[in-house]
């Protein structure tokens, strides 16, 4: 393990007794002064105090690591960008397709791009960051929804009518429903010419350390370059995107 000294002994002192404590899971106050070449007094005071403010929980004679820490650590990935996370999966995704990729989120009663990768071919599906897409028509609303429950579901669509935006759109909730269950079985969504005339797009949802579906990654073509006998190892990819998003994130 690395040791970093500061113009803060104090703070060195702390950092060095939580780092050891948490490569052995659980120590004695003489292991930690001796290990760690710390005067008796001074590693007392720092105990104490790291106990009092839950770093560290005391018992039976042994420190272990305190709630407190793994509070924070949750708040600390939880600042992290998803878009900048996002970067690595959607460039393989990219990489591996040769189709614009997407993350998307449910903001209110949309789906919205918060990240894209665009195609390296002269041919590209139109798109922007900020754009939003109907929940009940694009991939990505669907995986955004799949996982909810139904009475969140009918809020977001309280209407029973859906809009028709192309001659494929589902357009009632019921059948709509009957899609979003298929989803959650299979993981993954697609848009077969749903949202926009000749474009197609297959999704696969994002999930955090509580399983919950937070985000979806997509990918989109020109319904040609999206043909059936290559979505299933389209289907693939974009899993392994979303998968590789999702432990990042977990």
């Amino acid at each position: 393990m690395q040791e970093i000294t500061t113009k803060t002994p104090a703070i060195d002192k702390t950092t060095r007794i939580l780092k050891y404590v948490s490569t052995q899971g659980s120590v004695t106050f003489s292991q930690i002064h001796q290990t760690l070449d710390l005067a008796q007094s001074s590693t007392a005071t720092l105990l104490n105090s790291l106990v009092a403010h839950g770093f560290l929980r005391q018992e039976k004679g042994r420190y272990y690591l305190g709630l407190t820490l793994f509070e924070l650590g949750i708040r600390a990935i939880e600042s992290f960008d998803i878009r900048d996370l996002a970067i690595a999966p959607m460039t393989f995704l990219r990489d591996s397709t040769g189709l614009a990729c997407h993350l998307g989120v449910l903001d209110n009663t949309s789906a919205i791009y918060l990240a894209k990768i665009e195609s390296p071919g002269a041919i590209v599906v139109r798109s922007w960051l900020g754009k939003r897409l109907s929940l009940h028509s694009s991939s990505l609303g669907k995986c955004l929804l799949a996982w909810l429950p139904e009475a969140e579901i009918d809020r977001l669509l309280p209407e029973e009518s859906l809009e028709v935006k192309t001659k494929t759109t589902i357009t009632t909730r019921s059948a709509f429903k009957a899609e979003l269950a298929t989803v959650r079985r299979q993981g993954w969504a697609f848009d077969n010419e749903e949202d926009y005339d000749g474009v197609s797009c297959i999704s696969a949802p994002v999930f955090d350390r509580n399983n919950k579906v937070i985000a979806a990654i997509s990918m989109s073509g020109v319904s040609f370059q999206v043909p059936e006998e290559k979505i299933p190892e389209f289907v693939e990819l974009v899993k392994t995107a979303a998968n590789m998003l999702s432990e990042s994130i977990r």
